[in-house]
Parts: C-alpha cells; sequence; structure tokens
C-alpha cells in the first residue's frame, strides 16, 4: 500500500508527504521568455498524437506516460540545461517535473500548459525539425536547425536568416521552405544536386537576400558572390565568413570533390565561430581552423569521410561542439563516446 500511495502521489504531481514541489511554475510571458534563452531545452511530455498535432518549436518528445521516460529523459536531456516543460493543461507536466527535478534537473513548468500558450496567441509548430542554441559573446542566440542532409538554417537574435546548402527534397524527406521566412544570406558549398538546389534558393529569396557560394555554383545559377578558398567577406557588422578548403584525398574518389573546386565556410556571428565542413575529407588544412565552437563534419564514403576520418578531423579542429551531418546511412552512434575523452560535445541529429 505503502508503493501505491508513493506512486500515486508522484503521478499527482507531489514532490513529498509536506506538498512542497522543487521544481518552478512560469506563465506563458515568462515561458516564452525562458524557451528563447540558450541555455533552455524545451520538453513536451503529451502523448504521441498530441505533439503531432501541434507543438513548440524545437521541443524535443518523450511521453511522461511512458515507463521508460526518465531513462529517455537521462539519455536526451542535457543536466546544464534548464528543461522547460509543459503537456496539455500543466498536470502531466508537473508531475514530470518532479521526476526530472529529484533526478538533478532545474525545471519549469508551463502553467496551463499548451491550451494556455495556444489561448494567448502563441505560436506551435507540426514540424520535427530538431533545434539547438548558443549564444553569441555579446548574448544574441543563435537557433540552429537541422533541416536534411547538408541542409542547415540558422537564425540570429530571431532576425537575421541563414541558410546552408538548402535542398528541397532528397529521396522521401521534403523541405517546405515556403513556410520559412525569406533568408538573409544563403551560402552554397559546391555544386552537386543534394546542396545546389535552384528552386529552393528562388524560393528563400527576395530583394535583400544575399547568395554566397562558388565560381562554379555562381556561374551555374546566373548570380552570387563566388568566393575562392581563402577569400574572407564581412557581410555585417556582426557577420563574417571566410571560404576554407573542402576536397578528396582517398585514391578514387578525387573526381567527386577536386582540391579548389568546392568550399567549406568559417562563419563568425558576432564572436560565435562556426565551422560547416562541406563535402571534405580529413585534410590538413583543418589543422590551420582554429576557436572553433561548432563544426558540421560530414560522414559518408566515398563521398567524405569515414567515421575513423571523422575523428581524426574532430580532433584537428577542436570544437567545442560537433555535429556529425551528410551522414546518410552512415552509423555515427558511436562517435560521441569515442571522443569524451577529447572534450568535445557530439550531438547526433537527423541530419540522414
Amino acid at each position: 500500500m505503502r508503493k501505491l500511495m508513493t506512486y500515486l502521489l508522484a503521478a499527482m504531481g507531489l514532490t513529498s508527504a509536506c506538498g512542497q514541489q522543487n521544481f518552478e511554475d512560469a506563465d506563458v510571458n515568462g515561458f516564452a521568455t525562458l524557451t528563447n534563452e540558450a541555455n533552455t531545452v524545451v520538453l513536451d511530455v503529451r502523448h504521441d498524437n498530441e505533439y503531432n498535432e501541434g507543438h513548440l518549436e524545437g521541443a524535443i518528445h518523450i511521453d511522461q506516460a511512458k515507463e521508460d521516460f526518465m531513462e529517455k529523459a537521462k539519455a536526451v536531456l542535457p543536466a546544464d540545461k534548464t528543461i522547460a516543460v509543459y503537456c496539455r493543461s500543466g498536470r502531466r507536466s508537473a508531475s514530470a517535473a518532479n521526476r526530472l527535478s529529484a533526478g538533478g534537473y532545474k525545471v519549469v513548468n508551463l502553467k496551463g500548459g499548451i491550451m494556455a500558450w495556444t489561448s494567448a496567441g502563441m505560436p506551435t509548430t507540426t514540424d520535427t525539425y530538431e533545434v539547438d542554441k548558443f549564444a553569441t559573446k555579446s548574448g544574441k542566440v543563435v537557433k540552429l536547425y537541422a533541416l536534411t542532409h547538408a541542409s542547415i538554417r540558422m537564425v540570429v537574435d530571431g532576425k537575421t536568416e541563414i541558410m546552408i546548402d538548402p535542398v528541397r527534397k532528397l529521396g522521401n524527406k521534403e523541405v517546405n521552405y515556403a513556410s520559412m521566412p525569406k533568408a538573409s544570406y544563403i551560402f552554397v558549398t559546391h555544386e552537386h544536386f543534394d546542396h545546389f538546389d535552384k528552386d529552393a534558393i528562388s524560393t528563400l529569396t527576395n530583394s535583400n537576400t544575399q547568395l554566397v557560394t562558388n565560381k562554379r555554383c555562381a556561374e551555374m545559377i546566373g548570380y552570387g558572390k563566388a568566393m575562392a578558398n581563402g577569400d574572407k567577406l564581412q557581410l555585417a557588422d556582426e557577420l563574417s565568413i571566410e571560404a576554407v578548403p573542402a576536397y578528396n584525398t582517398t585514391e578514387g574518389h578525387l573526381q567527386f570533390h577536386p582540391k579548389g573546386r568546392d568550399n567549406g565556410f568559417v562563419i563568425n556571428i558576432d564572436g560565435l565561430r562556426i565551422y560547416v565542413a562541406g563535402d571534405t575529407e580529413d585534410i590538413p588544412e583543418m589543422s590551420a581552423i582554429k576557436d572553433i565552437d561548432i563544426a558540421f563534419l560530414p560522414c559518408n564514403q566515398p563521398y567524405t569521410m569515414t567515421t575513423d576520418q571523422l575523428l581524426k578531423a574532430a580532433r584537428m579542429v577542436k570544437p567545442k561542439v560537433l555535429f556529425p551531418y551528410h551522414y546518410g546511412q552512415t552509423d555515427v552512434s558511436g562517435v560521441p563516446a569515442q571522443l569524451k575523452n577529447d572534450n568535445i560535445d557530439v550531438r547526433i541529429r537527423h541530419y540522414e
């Protein structure tokens, strides 16, 4: 009976016999402010069908009713982040918040749940793109969206839209660029169909959009700023880009990405340095790429790197955070453990 009562108390959201809770509650406005902070992870704990009908942008989904809720939570939720949790009305998320708090997490629960959120006119989405947030030196928030394969969306301070290698459709996966804001900048690494898509570029472009690419793509589309390896470009007061080499080195693969044709990019956003490697192997020039906060490194032979090459490249670049991407059917699940002692935070997102 005592065990049953303990379970019922936990399910009702009570943390102790005296009724105290060890998590915070926030109203819609406070919760909205929190979700925009770089140190916050948003968690939806409703059932699958509820999540699929509409959720907060970038929310991780773990059903609190499942027996393995805490197991899944510990596997995907970073212990050093604030967990902003919500459900339909706030009751289930309170229960989840209790368990997460007991597990050592700092948790904030949305009072009134997503019902209060939508009643206040706040946005939801049915998109399932994973979102990571980072802070620049002056505190601007940069959101990184895992769209597909090599396509990355960056949003700076909720205003500046940057698209990397936008491609509308690959296999069965399609990205609806028409539903997204027009791009401030579009960066294209090279001409291959999984990186260069004229239709996607057209959809994202208005009179203010700047296209930056290599010489070959600029010729193919008929406009854009062409950069060669080593070129640097100041795009705005707090935004600059450097084109760096990206090429194959393995015999029999050299024709895919010949040296000197394609670009990788080092993007500096208000002091936050992001390296998007493009299609490349673990080339020696990577050792000169320094002070990288976030790196996107590709992993799929014969076009880019094997997992062993990826590990070598990561140890040359030494980013604080690594996103393996462009990995197709390559198994990159073992990379985080292999780089654990290198103090690199490896995050596996759905860039297949």
